[in-house]
């Protein structure tokens, strides 16, 4: 065999799209997504016979057509139990999950704790455009109080859920938030959540220009003065030259200062220092900062490396065959109190 033949195939952006016309509203921000989603995996090299799109019943579940990988159209709010079971069952595979803010959040909550909790490796994308897009525009878990909708028309009186807080406080490990369009800041977050062994939660907040459009303007339009990117070792600064940045007070609650070395301004060594890996109580205060009062941080919220559900339970059944053998499902099954029925109906 000849070395090219050997090389491995080089593939791009386009080799992931699918032959299905995608068809989403036009503005749409899940075409930005799909866009960067396919060039992130492109760039990161996978295989595309060992990926996986799972996804459940929204505007956004209609992703793994777009694909040219495997993947599964499931059921409302199901994804995570169906990507679960494929994971344990295929290790090997790279399992992706698309979902949104009312199939995640709303009938799927419950699935989607658990497989957070377990820190499956599963890499969880949920789009937030505050709104249940495909069944016409009802409000959603992640909707603003007072959002006028088909469901609300006086507005709503339900005060929202904050997705990245559920998902730290199911026991995600790994935890990031990013804007629909800002393809740069989101390859970085897909290459390191496809390097995570564990459960992955990203909320990318996404535009939906029919039923709910400009919910994330603010943040998208003047990433300035409404935007906080997140580093590694880096104080917690926005705004024009970095004008403004986030202190706790003695009650340890956040307030935006302008920070400078002269009065009535905040140094730079009071500013709160960002840690992906720092406690949950400070990745959980950052889960919480949002518009309008605060600037909303977008980047990796929080990581903890630690062991994976499907890699205990399988060390557990290697550890269980080396202590006990193979096993007999027969013997298993014959173990105990056991008979037969016969045809005259007397137990033997």
């Amino acid at each position: 065999m000849s070395d090219a033949a050997k090389k491995p195939i080089k593939l791009g952006k386009k080799d992931f799209e699918s032959d299905q016309d995608v068809r989403w509203c036009p503005g749409c921000g899940d075409y930005a997504i799909l866009a960067t989603v396919q060039r992130a995996l492109a760039q990161i090299g996978v295989k595309r016979e060992s990926t996986v799109f799972v996804s459940g019943i929204g505007c956004s579940s209609r992703f793994p057509y777009y694909m040219n990988t495997y993947g599964f159209h499931s059921i409302h709010g199901r994804a995570p139990a169906i990507a679960s079971g494929l994971k344990i069952a295929r290790p090997e595979l790279d399992v992706w999950v698309i979902t949104g803010d009312g199939d995640g959040l709303s009938i799927g909550g419950n699935h989607l704790l658990h497989a957070l909790r377990r820190n499956m490796d599963l890499k969880i994308l949920l789009f937030n455009n505050q709104i249940y897009g495909l069944t016409k525009g009802q409000y959603s878990p992640t909707s603003a109080i007072g959002t006028r909708a088909a469901s609300t028309p006086v507005g709503s009186v339900d005060y929202p859920v904050a997705p990245a807080t559920i998902a730290l406080g199911a026991g995600a490990t790994f935890v990031a938030r990013v804007a629909d369009t800002d393809a740069k800041t989101m390859l970085g977050i897909l290459e390191r959540a496809y390097q995570h062994k564990g459960s992955v939660f990203i909320e990318i907040l996404q535009n939906c220009p029919v039923f709910n459009d400009g919910i994330w303007d603010t943040v998208k339009d003047d990433p300035t003065g409404h935007q906080m990117h997140l580093a590694e070792g880096k104080p917690l600064r926005f705004g024009e030259n970095g004008k403004h940045g986030i202190k706790l007070d003695a009650e340890m609650r956040p307030h935006v200062v302008e920070v400078g070395d002269g009065p009535g301004l905040t140094p730079e060594s009071e500013l709160l220092v960002h840690k992906e890996q720092g406690s949950t109580a400070y990745a959980f205060l950052l889960a919480s900062l949002m518009q309008p009062d605060f600037p909303v941080p977008v980047g990796v919220l929080h990581r903890d490396p630690k062991p994976s559900y499907e890699q205990m339970a399988i060390q557990q059944v290697a550890d269980a065959k080396a202590k006990q053998g193979e096993g007999d499902l027969e013997k298993l099954l014959y173990s105990g109190m056991v008979w037969e029925v016969g045809a005259d109906g007397v137990k033997h």
